[in-house]
């Protein structure tokens, strides 16, 4: 299947199947995974604890680990191969937004902006959407240890946070999937039907808002 996309890139609030579908995508594709490591954030599991106080931690440590992962990145041959991320680097904003106070915030609005010039652009972001009670389940099925009675408000805003974002997100061509009623990891259909729009998809934003799955 041809692609013209070299990087690409998938997104969406935790849950939604973002490493799964970038798993796919660079085995359809025989493509580069960039995959963004969530556990080995020393303060995540004591963030889902406690927000406010390891919020900014927890930011900082995610930032600056995609950015050294992003600078790797550029420093190979980004085209020879397509590539395929599982992250954003921008979206780092809508969780910072979400968790930080004002003075928190500020100070890491200054370190973003030193960073976010020296990362690549990608052709195309795939942004995953469904709703909250499919996220939820999602989230208790996959079982994470630091996932254990996770926040469901929290999930909502993070999820409003998403749509706020992606809603005036004009930097590359966007394609917005609602994924609340198909399965692209276990129906062929369904997987076929979303890569033929991917590959469709290559300027402007795209709204695919797909059947639910045949069972």
């Amino acid at each position: 299947m041809k692609l013209d996309h070299r990087y690409i890139v998938v997104e969406g609030p935790i849950g939604v199947g973002k490493s799964s579908l970038t798993n796919l995508l660079a085995q359809r594709f025989d493509a580069r995974r960039v995959m963004e490591v969530v556990e080995e954030n020393p303060f995540l599991a004591s963030f889902y604890g406690d927000r406010q106080k390891y919020a900014f931690q927890t930011q900082l440590f995610f930032l600056l680990s995609r950015f050294k992962q992003q600078q790797e990145l550029f420093q190979q041959d980004l085209f020879s191969a397509v590539t395929v991320s599982d992250y954003l680097f921008a979206k780092d904003r809508i969780f910072a937004a979400l968790t930080l106070d004002s003075n928190e915030l500020s100070l890491y609005e200054r370190v973003f902006d030193a960073l976010g010039t020296r990362v690549t652009k990608p052709d195309l972001v795939i942004y995953l959407q469904a709703r909250l009670d499919v996220l939820l389940g999602r989230i208790k099925k996959r079982a994470r240890e630091f996932e254990r009675g996770f926040d469901a408000k929290y999930l909502e805003s993070l999820c409003h946070a998403y749509n706020d974002f992606f809603f005036h997100y004009q930097e590359t061509p966007l394609l917005v999937v609602n994924t609340s009623d198909i399965d692209f990891v276990n129906n062929a259909d369904d997987l076929d039907n979303l890569l033929n729009v991917i590959r469709q998809t290559k300027k402007g934003t795209v709204h695919y808002q797909p059947l639910a799955s045949k069972k």
